[in-house]
């Protein structure tokens, strides 16, 4: 598993906005300042994020981002899954992104890529975005 800026920088960015939520809602451009990231591809991971009802928006001068549910209950794996696919090195041992490859031919090899899909799923799954505050 590799991580893409799609994934680095929405965990950065949910992590920023539940520290700082509170009472009110985040602007982009806080976020975009704290981490030096293009506030052009924030919004466009933002859309992802909106529609799979992780942050929810208000328009306006007093608007901006919020979470739409507890830090608490956002694991890092969901939202790696929903940037950048399985956490599989390879689809033929993963379990949400299943594809059938070539190495399913190779049984030990199948067997350690299973074992190592299992250690970092254990460890992203538990992982909510509250740990990281």
């Amino acid at each position: 598993m590799k991580l893409t800026t799609k994934s680095e920088y929405s965990i950065l960015a949910l992590i920023y906005i539940a520290r700082n939520q509170k009472d009110t809602f985040i602007k982009i451009e806080e976020i975009c300042k704290e981490y030096e990231l293009s506030k052009k591809y924030l919004e466009q991971l933002f859309f992802s994020l909106r529609q799979a009802r992780f942050i929810k928006t208000k328009r306006g001068s007093s608007g901006g981002y919020r979470l739409a549910r507890p830090a608490e209950k956002i694991s890092l794996a969901d939202i790696i899954r929903l940037m950048d696919g399985a956490l599989a090195p390879t689809l033929s041992v993963s379990k949400y992104f299943f594809e059938h490859t070539p190495l399913e031919k190779e049984k030990k090899v199948m067997k350690v890529f299973a074992e190592m899909r299992n250690y970092i799923s254990k460890k992203v799954e538990k992982l909510k975005i509250s740990d990281l505050l």
